[in-house]
């Protein structure tokens, strides 16, 4: 098999993942989506028929069913991190004289993150089943926009309750559903969100804390080195003051694993950080993420046109009571006899 052909596969496995990406994200078809499709017929002419079926099996099988793949991946790369910092930060820290409670935060925060992910995967979302429908659908009410009443799920042949949604990962309707979230394998509905909402700020947490403690203990060397008031000598034989560039250089070289993991912990907390405010964001006005999603896909955030009578209707999330009362509903989701009470 020739370079041409190796890279014509290459460019087509690509092209097809994007496109099921797209899919999955749940957009409407776009210039891009059709362009990555038209781009894999295409190659599709140059591509063995056997070697097209067994990639698209294999990218149904990660994107379309629920795997352990993700939960692989996280697994392997919270141990390739934890490997590196136990094997040499913590012990220069220690040499350093670092506290040892806050070489330690790492770990306590490892413990309490790896208990929110098994009881977040473990934990029973919210399932919506034809035992449970009945209560499960005097909960929430209809707003009439984004969940109206009436709405039949072909697969489960149930009516949709109010703020759920089928995943077609785990072939059921959850209630209250956020999302399916790959890395711990299980949708997030009612009844793990505090698991989750917990899971994603204790990770953070972690991310933040383990770039912290590395980024003070390279410091701590580059201060007892006492480089930032030395020199060096460039290729032309020509005298330069230390430089931060050269500083990095020189620590890539001495620390190349602690620097990369550095670098990938810092993209981690900047990534989680952002999410997590945008889940804070969330939780203190009473929205999934599905629900959000909706509101700008039909333009829902402002304003809604309505047809065939052309009326404007100022849309309005009529889930929120407060940002007490919104919090309060994540750790503890209201059931019947709350809302007919409340009611």
């Amino acid at each position: 098999m020739d370079f041409l052909t190796l890279f014509l596969i290459y460019l087509w496995f690509i092209l097809t993942t994007i496109a099921v990406l797209c899919v999955c994200l749940g957009r409407k078809e776009s210039f891009l989506t059709r362009s990555v499709n038209g781009a894999s017929q295409v190659l599709s002419f140059v591509i063995p028929t056997q070697l097209q079926r067994v990639t698209q099996r294999a990218l149904h099988r990660l994107f379309h069913t629920r795997s352990c793949l993700f939960v692989a991946l996280h697994v392997a790369l919270q141990a390739a991190v934890y490997g590196e910092y136990t094997w040499e930060v913590f012990v220069y820290c220690w040499e350093l004289q670092f506290h040892l409670l806050l070489l330690l935060l790492p770990y306590l925060l490892l413990a309490g993150n790896m208990g929110c992910f098994i009881l977040c995967s473990r934990a029973n979302p919210g399932i919506i089943t034809k035992s449970n429908h009945a209560s499960l659908v005097k909960i929430y009410a209809y707003d009439g926009v984004l969940f109206q009443r009436g709405v039949m799920c072909p697969t489960c042949n149930m009516e949709k309750p109010a703020r759920s949604k089928h995943c077609s990962f785990c072939s059921a309707c959850v209630h209250r559903f956020d999302h399916h979230c790959v890395w711990v394998n299980n949708c997030i509905g009612a009844f793990n969100a505090k698991y989750f909402f917990l899971y994603l700020f204790s990770l953070a947490a972690t991310a933040a804390a383990i770039a912290t403690i590395t980024a003070a203990f390279l410091i701590q060397v580059v201060l007892l080195s006492n480089m930032m008031h030395g020199s060096y000598i460039d290729e032309q034989g020509q005298e330069h003051a230390v430089e931060i560039l050269f500083l990095a250089q020189h620590l890539f070289l001495t620390f190349p694993r602690v620097v990369f993991m550095l670098g990938f912990v810092i993209l981690l907390t900047l990534v989680l950080g952002a999410y997590c405010c945008f889940n804070l964001y969330l939780a203190l006005t009473n929205q999934t993420s599905n629900e959000w999603y909706k509101s700008r896909r039909y333009g829902c955030s402002r304003r809604l046109t309505l047809q065939p009578h052309d009326r404007q209707v100022v849309y309005k999330n009529i889930y929120s009571k407060g940002v007490w009362m919104n919090v309060k509903e994540i750790f503890k989701p209201p059931t019947v006899l709350e809302r007919k009470k409340t009611t």
